[in-house]
């Protein structure tokens, strides 16, 4: 058994490792005061299945004998995951995720079972340290250590890792992921916080971040496991060589059609043609082909964007797609607001309903009720496609609870408006930052119904391309933009100051300063 521990926000944090779950690619049993957290990992590493995307499954659930309580309903044990604990799960996938090495597409599961709560604090983020532990210590390639923290602001002091009741006074709740050298994932709410404020606690956390990563370092070092070896699969230049000779011109081309769907007919035409002129001379690069002409269409629009600094759309970096909104698009709904831009689309919905209407939540940190919810539905059509529609995903969760914290700062105090209020919002057509729009159709028709929000907010997606030392920062990114660039910042607020904030990135971090840009960019465009 070896063991490290560390001081952290007032209790000892403990990674210990050899006493349990043994046969496990990696166990640790994480302590942090009287809450106990078990994370393990496994990976098939000698799977023979081939993969074209990084196979990784984190599951986080938290047990209600944690806090001595039976679960309730008929079947009196623990059901299908909640809210909490698919939000939770996300908060580890994410900074983990980018961390594999390029081309590791081996299936990989993470588990966090919450054995013991203390009621006090949430164990969310010391689920993200224990699997990132779990991970060094393993088997699995792993460019990490990663750790985790939760800010609050009381009374004018940063708080690491607030109790709940702290969390109540606080007018900040931000978790921070990253690595020794930088920050991976960000995700809060505030109570309209000034930009300053925010970035000062994001830099308080990463110094929190820098000796959790020691603590598992040293564990990790202490248990001296060899990583097993990955070798990138070897490109065959041949195909690449006569692909830049066949198609790198219509691709540059592809690379200026501004409509969505236009462009993916486009680049459909471009695969297709490709296989049935090189199939017979490479008779096993099917697949390659189609993973060559996406990659060079990558580049091609990264290097455009920070080299020409022309998007997609013909955008300059911190242009705003045209915004349409209109109110009152539904006779008997009780408010609704369509918001459009560009080519996303959300119709927001809301209900007012009466103090039995209000959500009950059961869970580990007591049962207790929520007189406001939004949801946020994103069906195949919104992006023109055909696919099983088998109820909320993980993805649409964490979508609206991200919209879910961007309002409710600015909602009314109960005793000023008595009633559960159902936000609802329907994307309706989507080319990136479906969350953002969310936020504004589901605030237009909050006032469209007569609820007296504090103010109004709006929400912005920001992007990162960064190539060859020069950095772009893109406002209002596309669904492409998403998808090539190196990160996702969303930032929810108005002239007063920040009310939620979501935060990926696809390499290996970003500084402080950057982040900086991008808010004060952000801003203007909300």
């Amino acid at each position: 058994m070896t063991r490290e521990t560390l001081e952290l926000g007032g209790l000892e944090l403990t990674l210990e490792t050899g006493r349990m779950a043994k046969q496990a690619d990696g166990a640790i049993w994480l302590t942090y005061g009287e809450t106990t957290v078990l994370a393990t990992v496994c990976a098939d590493l000698d799977s023979e299945k081939e993969f074209d995307f990084m196979p990784l499954t984190v599951d986080y659930r938290e047990k209600m004998y944690s806090v001595g309580r039976i679960p309730g309903g008929f079947f009196k044990r623990e059901g299908r995951p909640s809210d909490k604990e698919t939000l939770s799960a996300r908060l580890t996938d994410r900074p983990l995720r980018p961390l594999f090495p390029e081309g590791f597409y081996k299936e990989v599961q993470i588990l966090i079972n919450v054995l013991s709560s203390d009621g006090e604090h949430d164990p969310d983020v010391l689920g993200t340290i224990a699997a990132s532990a779990a991970l060094a210590i393993s088997h699995v390639p792993f460019n990490g250590p990663v750790g985790s923290v939760r800010m609050g602001y009381v009374d004018g002091e940063y708080v690491v890792n607030p109790t709940f009741k702290q969390l109540e006074e606080s007018i900040l709740d931000v978790v921070v992921s990253g690595t020794a050298q930088s920050i991976m994932m960000i995700e809060g709410i505030a109570k309209l916080v000034d930009e300053e404020t925010f970035l000062k606690a994001i830099e308080i956390a990463h110094e929190e971040v820098k000796k959790i990563v020691a603590l598992q370092v040293k564990l990790a070092e202490a248990i001296g496991r060899t990583k097993a070896i990955f070798v990138p699969a070897e490109k065959d230049m041949t195909l690449d060589t006569r692909m830049i000779a066949e198609y790198d011109g219509r691709i540059a081309d592809l690379c200026k059609i501004a409509e969505k769907q236009e462009r993916k007919k486009a680049m459909k035409a471009i695969i297709a043609d490709a296989r049935e002129k090189l199939t017979e001379e490479f008779p096993d690069e099917d697949g390659e082909i189609k993973e060559w002409v996406n990659a060079r269409f990558d580049h091609i629009v990264r290097r455009r964007v920070v080299k020409d600094k022309i998007r997609i759309d013909g955008r300059k970096h911190a242009d705003i797609r045209p915004i349409a909104c209109d109110i009152d698009v539904l006779p008997r709904v009780h408010g609704s607001a369509l918001f459009t831009r560009g080519q996303t689309q959300a119709l927001g919905t809301i209900t007012l309903g009466a103090k039995f209407d209000e959500q009950k939540v059961d869970g580990i940190d007591g049962v207790y009720f929520k007189p406001y919810m939004l949801h946020y539905n994103f069906p195949p059509f919104s992006v023109g496609e055909v696919r099983r529609f088998l109820g909320q995903s993980r993805r649409e969760v964490g979508h609206g609870n991200l919209a879910w914290r961007a309002i409710q700062p600015v909602l009314p105090a109960w005793d000023d408006f008595p009633y559960t209020i159902r936000v609802v919002s329907e994307v309706l057509e989507s080319n990136g930052s479906s969350s953002m729009a969310t936020v504004c159709a589901g605030c237009m028709a909050l006032m469209a119904g007569g609820v007296p929000l504090k103010s109004p907010v709006a929400g912005i997606a920001m992007g990162l391309i960064e190539e060859e030392g020069e950095f772009a920062i893109l406002s209002d990114i596309l669904g492409d933009e998403d998808h090539i660039g190196d990160m996702d910042f969303k930032v929810t607020g108005n002239e007063q100051g920040i009310t939620a904030c979501q935060m990926d990135i696809k390499i290996a971090g970003i500084s402080i300063e950057l982040m900086r840009t991008a808010i004060v960019q952000a801003r203007q465009g909300y």
